[in-house]
């Protein structure tokens, strides 16, 4: 396995001041501004069709924005992003898998059988 190449803990720790700057002013707009805030999340909802579901109330889910857990869930999303990306040409990442049977292996180890 090894370590990651040094190029990739610049590029996380770039994404680390990215998405701690973009919850830090979501937290600070939230509390300025919490009825526009709450507009533009439920704007964002109806593009997704969250808000039609009857059962899931906005209350439920928009206190969630900008917390503790939706900095380290995008934090990781942003991560992983960054270790599946390749150059043109390059080696494809080794990315995890899940065998029908629940197991949990890598594509590579999945090829091979």
């Amino acid at each position: 396995m090894g370590l990651p190449p040094p190029g990739l803990w610049l590029k996380r720790l770039w994404v680390l001041f990215q998405v701690a700057l973009h919850v830090a002013i979501g937290k600070v707009f939230l509390m300025l501004f919490p009825r526009r805030v709450k507009q533009n999340i439920l704007a964002m909802g109806e593009k997704t069709g969250m808000t039609r579901n009857p059962h899931f109330s906005h209350e439920n889910w928009i206190p969630t924005f900008f917390s503790a857990q939706y900095f380290w869930f995008i934090l990781k999303v942003r991560w992983q992003r960054l270790e599946d990306m390749t150059a043109q040409g390059g080696l494809a990442p080794n990315c995890p898998v899940v065998r029908l049977s629940g197991e949990r292996c890598s594509i590579w180890d999945f090829m091979q059988g």
